[in-house]
């Protein structure tokens, strides 16, 4: 399916390919972006609860950038929650493939956890050799779903030769996912059959986040979805989990470092329901 979306802000419209079939392993979304305006010059990712990997595949190289002073390009992660992340530097046509990973799914894919937590590394720390062979399979494709399947049994592989996280970590994402966030971290334990303190310190280490963290995480992402689409900050921060609008505007701010306000018109949440139409990604139950 191909998609031309007109978009808020600077950038004024991008082909953007969503694979055909469902399929792959469970927690994988991806989607194919084009600039075909020419029009990508420096924008802002809204942070989500995913693990996002880019692929360049335009026709110069991309720069992904952090707070943190993390500079990659070409074959990029970023982790979960990372601040003010910025894709910039294009004179020319960009195109990538993107495709988030649940933090179950990257646990097994990439290999590490803890080490992305807040900010961009390259892939070929990760996946060494393999990440650059992968992207030129990609750059060679003859369509977007050819590079799907490549994406697909690139991610296979590597999942086959990871490790799951452990099924009470899974459990206790799942929880926080389909509650919204809104699960408290002690229930999060008594139903998992761990102690508060071993569920931390297993979630962190497998994940890259607390429990706590990610819950807000989710809250966040819920709420800048409902304020691109035109909501009232008030009466998102009421049906969200806030204790008030001051709330949402504080964690909006430590999140996406701008105002509800500005988060709003953000390009990648104005194009988040023809890119991601199925949602973030979800694991099995």
């Amino acid at each position: 399916m191909r998609s031309v979306v007109p978009v808020r802000g600077h950038v004024p419209g991008w082909e953007i390919t969503v694979p055909s079939r469902p399929g792959g392993l469970p927690g994988v979304v991806m989607a194919g972006f084009s600039d075909r305006a020419n029009e990508f010059r420096d924008l802002a990712l809204v942070p989500h609860p995913a693990v996002t990997l880019l692929f360049d595949l335009g026709d110069e190289p991309f720069v992904i950038e952090d707070d943190r002073g993390s500079r990659q390009l070409g074959r990029v992660v970023a982790g979960l929650a990372p601040r003010q992340v910025r894709g910039s530097g294009l004179t020319r046509r960009m195109e990538c493939l993107q495709i988030r990973l649940s933090p179950m799914a990257a646990h097994a894919v990439l290999g590490a956890s803890a080490e992305l937590s807040g900010t961009v590394v390259a892939l070929d720390d990760l996946w060494g050799r393999e990440a650059e062979r992968v992207q030129e399979r990609l750059r060679a494709a003859r369509s977007w779903e050819d590079r799907f399947a490549i994406a697909r049994d690139a991610l296979a592989r590597r999942a086959d030769q990871g490790r799951a996280a452990d099924p009470e970590v899974a459990f206790s994402w799942r929880r926080m996912a389909a509650s919204g966030g809104r699960v408290p971290v002690e229930r999060l334990a008594a139903e998992a059959g761990w102690s508060r303190k071993r569920l931390w310190a297993r979630f962190r280490a497998q994940v890259g986040l607390t429990p706590k963290r990610v819950a807000r995480l989710i809250r966040f992402d819920q709420a800048a979805h409902r304020l691109a689409a035109g909501e009232r900050a008030a009466l998102v921060a009421a049906e969200s989990g806030y204790a008030d609008q001051s709330h949402l505007h504080r964690d909006v701010m430590t999140f996406a470092g701008v105002t509800p306000a500005a988060v709003a018109l953000s390009p990648f949440l104005a194009v988040d329901d023809v890119a991601w139409p199925s949602g973030p990604p979800r694991d099995l139950a």
